[in-house]
């Protein structure tokens, strides 16, 4: 039986294909946990490869945190599910314990990503779904992020090791996956940790979101999604601009930026800017307050020649002539 949801990820596939057409896709690696998510995407990926005729090495990863008491039968769980398809599976068991959400996912995207490179896979894909979308979002939001923070989390996302990070399901949402599950019987894991609410996500999740959907607006998580894809085109704008500017003003040979292209810029260009030319040399970025201590600089250049040296770590930051220097 051939869902919408089947029907969407195939067009979701033939976009991709057409959006990437120097990409030869040979070696897919797939991002699971033992949640409905994966268990859905499991079983498209599976199917969608035999409706197309798609001959593709498919490999699963699953990082195992080893948070819960009943971890090994999660494992246990994720394993039998998986014979049914006769792919490889790989595990990976942390053994250092990690009880902060932000740094578990940095442990875990860095192990995937390793393990994708040394795989030789070209592709990752992961089970993120529209609602871990929207619940990120406002995580985000409440952090007072910026909208590179709000319009992260993306579909399609090359990483610096020339892999893609493909979201197939990011526009569906988990009451729809929810469905798909039951209407195939598969078999679901409930996770204790995902009704625990002192995990703010989880909050969000029961709380929040339906009290918005209740008393302000219906179907709120399609209208973030909206905005977000409405913002995301803008940000793309905005980056573009800020690195064909960066490419025009950045000196040949030495560590320096022309300031005066900067100089006549708006200021979120300005700062992108700057940012991007430490990160470009340096890997780094810089704090607040240091950027808008240069930038306030560099709107007094029109009226003088000033020289200053700010201290950024153990560099010095130079802006004399027309120049900005890092040395």
């Amino acid at each position: 039986m051939i869902t919408y949801i089947h029907q969407y990820l195939i067009k979701q596939l033939q976009l991709f294909k057409k959006t990437n057409t120097n990409l030869r896709i040979h070696s897919i690696l797939v991002s699971i946990s033992s949640g409905q998510d994966s268990i859905c995407l499991i079983r498209i990926i599976e199917e969608i490869k035999q409706i197309l005729n798609y001959e593709l090495k498919i490999q699963y990863i699953y990082i195992d945190h080893q948070w819960k008491d009943n971890s090994q039968k999660q494992v246990e769980h994720i394993i039998n599910y998986l014979n049914c398809y006769k792919n490889h599976l790989y595990i990976y068991q942390i053994k250092t314990i990690c009880n902060n959400e932000t740094d578990a996912r940095n442990q875990r995207y860095n192990i995937i990503l390793n393990h994708a490179v040394q795989k030789k896979h070209n592709i990752i894909i992961t089970g993120h779904n529209l609602t871990d979308k929207i619940e990120t979002f406002i995580q985000n939001l409440l952090k007072g992020t910026t909208i590179d923070g709000a319009t992260n989390l993306i579909t399609c996302k090359y990483t610096s090791n020339d892999l893609i990070l493909w979201r197939p399901l990011l526009n569906i949402s988990r009451t729809e996956i929810n469905w798909f599950c039951r209407n195939f019987q598969l078999p679901i894991w409930s996770d204790q940790t995902n009704y625990q609410y002192k995990i703010s996500r989880n909050r969000i999740r029961y709380e929040l979101i339906p009290y918005l959907n209740n008393y302000f607006s219906i179907n709120i998580e399609k209208r973030i999604n909206s905005f977000l894809k409405i913002s995301n085109t803008d940000n793309d704008y905005i980056k573009q601009t800020t690195l064909k500017l960066y490419l025009y003003a950045h000196h040949q040979n030495l560590i320096a930026i022309n300031y005066q292209v900067v100089q006549i810029q708006h200021f979120a260009i300005k700062q992108r800017m700057i940012q991007l030319f430490c990160y470009h040399h340096f890997n780094q970025i810089l704090n607040k307050n240091l950027l808008y201590k240069i930038l306030h600089v560099l709107s007094l250049h029109y009226k003088k020649n000033i020289t200053r040296i700010f201290i950024w770590d153990e560099k010095r930051i130079c802006i004399t002539n027309k120049w900005i220097y890092i040395h």
